[in-house]
């Protein structure tokens, strides 16, 4: 079965007008279930994890300021949501959706989490709506329990995975592959093991090819026994936030190409969700669901 980590906490109140579609982990939910993608078996509910499994990534310092609240003022406005108690447990839970979702995805090859993809989140600071890195938070986990020795973090969501780069910088046990604008956020990049930066305005067809050319080789050579994809959804040309030119459909085929090589491989898959920024609430949602949709069909 497909399992999704979910909790209502993810729909965070947010003030009026800003620019992060909070309501689409409302909305998601509602429309896979809706059309019959999945049921309310499929979705499970994360909790609090052990601070441990946190701090294997994150420093205490900032650990222990977020918790506190008392991040200095410059720290909290990178973050780019008002700092509060209920926005730092939302961050907490959502990394033990990861975790747990991991732990399902080795079980029946794939699982996902709603949220997550929270990729600008460093070991000691946070950035661009990230405070804690999720899916090196499940990597990490993964790695100390002993349950794999290698992991791929695919990230194909349109900004860079800067925080990913710099918390797995010396670690050869994990490869870090970011695929992302050229011009887009962070304007200071980090570096990943492999980076592929496109131009504005890539279309579909140069999109895939790059991505069918690399990812093959990729998992052939580094031979991961697990694989974190990050399927950002602000690659579509709507996006405000990105510059890329993906149709929806070409979005849809990214992730087919993605999710049926993990299966071709036998190697499981942890999907989180990551960016989707299309002024059309209904664009954001549909490509999301697609990536559920086609889990479903790949795998079960």
């Amino acid at each position: 079965m497909l399992k999704i980590a979910y909790h209502e906490i993810y729909k965070h109140p947010l003030p009026e007008g800003h620019r992060f579609p909070m309501i689409k982990y409302e909305l998601l939910p509602q429309q896979l279930i809706y059309e019959g993608t999945c049921t309310s078996n499929n979705f499970f509910e994360p909790t609090i994890p052990e601070d441990t499994h946190i701090l294997r990534v994150h420093t205490e310092a900032y650990y222990k300021d977020l918790q506190n609240l008392t991040l200095n003022a410059r720290a909290a406005r990178k973050i780019g949501f008002p700092l509060s108690e209920v926005l730092v447990k939302r961050e907490v839970i959502i990394a033990d959706g990861t975790i747990k979702a991991t732990e399902f995805a080795l079980k029946y090859g794939i699982a996902m989490n709603i949220a997550g993809g929270t990729h600008h989140a460093y070991s000691n600071r946070g950035e661009a709506f990230c405070l804690l890195n999720d899916q090196a938070i499940g990597a990490r986990y993964l790695l100390d329990k002993g349950l794999v020795k290698k992991v791929l973090i695919v990230d194909l969501d349109v900004h860079q995975g800067n925080g990913t780069a710099e918390i797995f910088q010396n670690d050869t046990s994990v490869f870090t592959f970011s695929m992302h604008g050229k011009g887009n956020y962070p304007f200071k990049k980090e570096q990943s093991d492999l980076d592929i930066a496109l131009e504005n305005d890539t279309d579909d067809e140069t999109y895939l090819s790059i991505l069918k050319d690399i990812l093959p080789k990729l998992i052939n050579d580094e031979k991961p026994d697990f694989i974190y994809y990050l399927s950002g959804v602000d690659v579509v040309a709507s996006d405000k936030l990105g510059k890329l030119g993906l149709t929806l459909e070409g979005c849809k085929e990214r992730d087919r190409f993605v999710l049926q090589t993990c299966k071709n491989n036998k190697t499981p898959v942890m999907c989180s969700m990551g960016g989707g920024y299309s002024p059309d609430i209904k664009i954001i949602i549909e490509a999301h669901a697609n990536t559920f949709r086609l889990a479903q069909e790949i795998f079960f």
